[in-house]
């Protein structure tokens, strides 16, 4: 894999990584049946003492630059994702969801249920267990076949995943001096590692007045290079050729089963969730009493035992997948339709839930890329912060699964049709996502920055559905007995159908900046005309900072529209 830096050395551009966030801004409905909005007034100004004291202008999106460093801040800080164990230093590969990060997930893995499952007659659910018999991962290829190439610095001791080291020949006015090696990044990243290498080679051969004659870089991943090159390629780590040759490393892990240790009680946690689905086939299929196409769906957790985890919960040992096993009948004029169908119902899916389309891609697997069994597979990409990168894959998978495991059980997995009365193993379509790297891509596409009334504001525009709070309710001072009773009375009567949140320190304008940030869709304040002018309650939307007021009797339906949609 080949992949060419069209910056020059000295004249590159080096930094965070830029996001475009104008988006286009939500504009409430200007009425609602039985509704009767009363527009706040865009001329009030900030002050403790009135509900419609915040927003003087128009929301102007800022165009900025952020790290992964920035996103995993925001989290830790906001309580969405901690570092697993931090008391004790953390354990690279895991991590902890917070009161907002577990609200998150939560809405996130609804919301894929509810389309993919409850709204779908053709869909069933399965919660298999996260161990299995230990033939199921021999029949499967997993305990032979599922590693990644690993190579190890010599020196430093340090493990690499030979698949994510990227090296160029190192040329100085047309002569190769040797090799560079950095981790797989973003352009920039990789660039600028690579920089930092030059500068400590060429120092080293007493060349570094020639730095600004040194070519561009030509990245080619390590798992290509011949031993010659091995031998000279430096490791990232120690900056010499260090580098043992790449070999396999098996990621499950192992663990015992039973009171006895020995090589009968061995057994491995899941590194995927799908062979579950094939190993119930039979099971679903007789008690559903579904029929071909039909599918199967689960959302469970998954472990594999990554040689360099790393890009926070991006790639780590421990994480959630979400995925679905679609049966179809055989015929290589069959599986491209279904394949075509899934792939625009998981874009859509995307899509709807705030994922952002201009930082979406498509990459279609080809060559060696292509698992020997598959007959397709089309990964649905994400630009992060370090990289365009896999989000999710939809894969046409032939029988492949259902044949090993009846080969290894002595089972009949075949399925008879009673239309056409043929008997096959059926073909399935397989589209496969990661929890957290979809966690990853909902942050990233939600981060945002603009200026309110000529103040910056920072906001994370989560979609209504997947937004952690749904709702702060915020009585205008905290002194007036009246005023907070029928602001709690309306919390708690919220807070039946939706997570919402009581603040009520300090100015309301504060306290509208505290929501945005963590991403509430809507706040809700109960002020003064509300309990002496029986003017119902303001309603004020995060991403248009615009305020209605809505009757009481109302709210509930008014929120429901903007929340659900309905």
């Amino acid at each position: 894999m080949l992949r060419l830096s069209v910056l020059v050395f000295l004249n590159m551009t080096v930094g965070g990584w830029a996001f475009s966030l104008r988006q286009p801004v939500l504009q409430s409905r200007a009425a609602l049946s039985r509704h009767t909005l009363l527009r706040m007034s865009s001329a009030s100004t900030e002050a403790t003492a009135s509900s419609s004291s915040e927003e003087k202008s128009k929301v102007t999106p800022l165009s900025i630059k952020y790290s992964m460093e920035d996103i995993v801040s925001l989290c830790k800080r906001r309580g969405i994702i901690f570092p697993s164990s931090e008391i004790y230093n953390g354990y690279a590969g895991f991590y902890d969801y917070g009161p907002l990060g577990a609200e998150l997930k939560k809405n996130v893995k609804d919301q894929w249920w509810k389309t993919f499952v409850t709204q779908r007659e053709d869909v069933v659910g399965l919660d298999s267990s996260i161990i299995h018999n230990p033939l199921t991962w021999k029949s499967s290829g997993h305990v032979d076949g599922f590693s990644d190439p690993m190579v190890d610095c010599k020196e430093t001791k340090l493990r690499f995943r030979a698949d994510q080291l990227y090296f160029s020949p190192l040329t100085v006015s047309g002569e190769q001096l040797g090799y560079v090696c950095v981790q797989e990044g973003n352009d920039e990243q990789m660039v600028k590692d690579a920089k930092k290498m030059v500068k400590a080679i060429l120092k080293e051969l007493g060349k570094g007045s020639s730095s600004d004659l040194v070519e561009a870089f030509q990245f080619t991943e390590l798992t290509e290079a011949t031993p010659e090159q091995m031998s000279q390629i430096p490791s990232p780590a120690s900056g010499k050729p260090t580098l043992t040759e790449p070999r396999d490393f098996n990621l499950m892990f192992q663990t015992q089963v039973g009171a006895l240790s020995d090589a009968s009680s061995v057994a491995y946690l899941r590194p995927e969730t799908a062979q579950g689905i094939f190993l119930n086939f039979k099971n679903v299929l007789t008690t559903s009493r579904q029929k071909i196409p039909f599918g199967i769906a689960q959302i469970g957790k998954a472990f594999r035992n990554e040689i360099t985890p790393r890009n926070f919960i991006f790639r780590g040992r421990e994480f959630e997948q979400m995925e679905i096993e679609y049966f179809i009948p055989p015929g290589d004029d069959v599986w491209p339709e279904f394949h075509q169908q899934w792939m625009d119902n998981c874009k859509e899916f995307l899509i709807d839930i705030g994922l952002r389309q201009d930082l979406m891609g498509w990459d279609v697997h080809q060559g060696d890329k292509l698992a020997h069994y598959a007959q397709a597979c089309t990964d649905i990409t994400f630009k992060f912060p370090f990289g365009e990168q896999e989000l999710m894959g939809i894969a046409a998978r032939g029988n492949y699964d259902l044949t090993q495991h009846m080969e290894g059980s002595g089972k009949s997995l075949e399925y008879f049709d009673e239309q056409t009365k043929e008997k096959y193993i059926p073909h399935c379509i397989e589209p496969s996502l990661g929890v957290d790297r979809l966690i990853l891509a909902l942050i990233c596409s939600a981060y945002a920055e603009d200026e309110v009334g000529g103040e910056k504001r920072s906001v994370l525009r989560f979609d209504p559905k997947i937004a952690p709070i749904k709702i702060a309710v915020l009585p205008l001072v905290k002194n007036k007995e009246a005023l907070v009773g029928v602001a709690r009375e309306l919390f708690d009567k919220l807070s039946r159908r939706w997570n919402c949140q009581w603040d009520a320190a300090g100015a309301i304008g504060r306290r509208y900046r505290r929501a945005d940030e963590v991403g509430v869709p809507l706040c809700v304040t109960v002020d003064f005309e509300t309990i002496e002018d029986n003017k119902g309650v303001t309603v004020r939307d995060r991403d248009t900072t615009e305020q209605v007021r809505i009757p009481l009797d109302d709210v509930v339906a008014y929120l429901s529209d903007k929340i659900d949609g309905n």
